[in-house]
C-alpha cells in the first residue's frame, strides 16, 4: 500500500521517506581582488561582467556527500579590471531514502540550489565592501546546468560496442 498522506511513504513507514538535510555549509576558499582602487571605482560607465559557475561533489560516507559550488567572475571597463572574484562554497547534505537513479540530480541540482542563495549574498556584499554597487546574480537554473555536465560526461564516453 503506497500512501503520500502526512508524509508517508510506501507501506506507512516514515523511515522510507526520502530526506536531505543541511548538516554544514562554509566559505571553502574565497578571494576578492580589486587591483586598480581607487581609480576604478570612479569610472561611472557600466562594465562587462563575466561569471563561472560549477558544481563539485564527494562522498564523505555511505548518507554524507559534500558539495561545492563554485562561482568565479571579474568586471572589466575599457580592457582594464575593475574587479574579480572567486568562491567556493561548501555544504555537506545528508541524503537518506532517495532511489540510486535519483541522487546524482539530488546532489548537483536540490544541493547547489540550497547553497546558492548564501553564496550570492557574500558576492553581493564583498562586491559592495569593495567599493562598487552589489552585484546580484541572477538565479541559476541548476537543471540546465545538470544536463549540460551530463552531455559532456557522455560525449567523453566511447559509443558502446567498442
Amino acid at each position: 500500500m503506497t500512501t503520500t498522506n502526512g508524509g508517508q511513504a510506501q507501506n506507512g513507514n516514515p523511515e522510507q521517506v526520502p530526506q536531505l538535510n543541511v548538516v554544514a555549509q562554509y566559505i571553502k576558499d574565497f578571494s576578492f581582488e580589486n587591483p586598480n582602487a581607487p581609480k576604478s571605482l570612479v569610472t561611472g560607465e557600466q562594465p562587462q561582467i563575466g561569471i563561472q559557475i560549477n558544481v563539485n561533489a564527494a562522498p564523505l560516507s555511505d548518507t554524507d556527500i559534500e558539495v561545492v559550488l563554485h562561482l568565479s567572475g571579474k568586471a572589466e571597463n575599457a580592457g582594464s579590471l575593475l574587479f574579480s572574484f572567486d568562491l567556493a562554497f561548501g555544504g555537506v547534505f545528508r541524503i537518506r531514502n532517495v532511489p540510486q537513479e535519483s541522487l546524482n540530480a539530488v546532489v548537483l541540482i536540490e544541493c547547489p540550489r540550497l547553497l546558492f542563495p548564501f553564496a550570492r549574498e557574500i558576492i553581493a556584499t564583498t562586491v559592495r565592501n569593495g567599493g562598487f554597487p552589489p552585484l546580484l546574480l541572477d538565479p541559476v537554473d541548476f537543471v540546465a546546468l545538470y544536463r549540460q555536465k551530463m552531455e559532456q560526461v557522455a560525449a567523453q564516453q566511447p559509443p558502446a560496442g567498442n
